[in-house]
């Protein structure tokens, strides 16, 4: 019998796993490890393939590749910022303020944008933005504006779009750990006279820290390789990295140099994530949790 129960487990076990490890090979992995080998590669003046660093070091010699890398990272870290500050106060109200029934309502409310795509949630903020969109006819009746401004095609209106596009993914980590959250802490520290701002200082943020970094990562992530959002509400000034490398993969047909700026952008990004982990004091197997 116990023969017979670890051979059915083992079974199993192959059923389920395979089709996961053929995905995540044949989708991921394989096809990675075939850029990071064009990455290396440049043609010589015969035809021939051959090894060299000159992709990677292309994009420290011309100053438009690692300035627009920086610009990227840079709104990338404020987008983050913005969305967390934006996503505690909202995941705090569902968590341990309205009911139950109220919660889950709110909470379905918030999903229901993201069960269309990308491109359609962003159109739909551009058309709320634009000359002749709601935003600008209210503020034109009410008498606050003579006639409609442009709102679109600049950083702020690239960031409201990265904002709005990405903060589920901030807000569903801190409800998950903040939900975990004893009431009676916050309310015997009401009791004893602590200020709302030390609360959230020594009781609320330390305890969600695990999942405000696993959103903060998520969302860093989501916005730093986003083409969408940046390509539709940035306009032409605003450059983004992931242009460059949409560019040298579809506009020069060089895959070489595409691969070799995105495994840039894959290393630089994974180290930001990791000094923060470090700043933080927190580590990836309990954020990832």
């Amino acid at each position: 019998m116990m023969n017979y129960r670890k051979h059915k487990i083992k079974w199993s076990f192959l059923v389920f796993f395979t089709p996961v490890f053929l995905w995540l090979m044949l989708l991921f992995v394989i096809p990675n490890l075939e850029l990071f080998r064009l990455s290396f590669l440049l043609m010589d003046d015969d035809g021939n393939m051959v090894f060299s660093m000159i992709n990677y070091a292309a994009f420290f010699e011309d100053s438009v590749y690692w300035l627009t890398f920086a610009r990227t990272v840079g709104y990338s870290l404020i987008v983050t910022l913005l969305v967390l500050i934006v996503a505690l106060p909202v995941s705090f109200y569902i968590t341990k303020v309205v009911n139950l029934r109220a919660s889950g309502l709110l909470m379905v409310l918030i999903l229901v944008p993201f069960w269309v795509s990308e491109i359609v949630r962003v159109y739909g903020l551009m058309l709320l933005m634009r000359e002749s969109g709601i935003i600008n006819t209210l503020l034109v009746n009410m008498g606050l504006l003579k006639e409609p401004i442009e709102m679109l095609y600049n950083d702020a209106s690239m960031i409201m779009g990265l904002i709005y596009t990405t903060i589920l993914f901030m807000i569903v980590p801190i409800v998950g750990v903040m939900d975990s959250l004893d009431d009676s802490l916050i309310e015997a520290a009401y009791d004893l006279g602590a200020q709302k701002k030390d609360i959230w200082r020594t009781i609320i943020i330390p305890h969600c820290m695990p999942g405000i970094m696993s959103g903060c990562i998520v969302v860093f992530m989501l916005v730093l390789g986003n083409y969408i959002t940046p390509s539709m509400m940035g306009g032409k000034y605003s450059l983004w990295f992931t242009q460059q490398i949409y560019n040298q993969f579809i506009a020069y047909l060089n895959w070489n140099q595409g691969a070799a700026f995105g495994f840039l952008l894959l290393f630089i990004s994974s180290f930001v994530i990791w000094a923060a982990l470090k700043l933080t004091g927190q580590k990836l197997t309990e954020v990832v949790k």
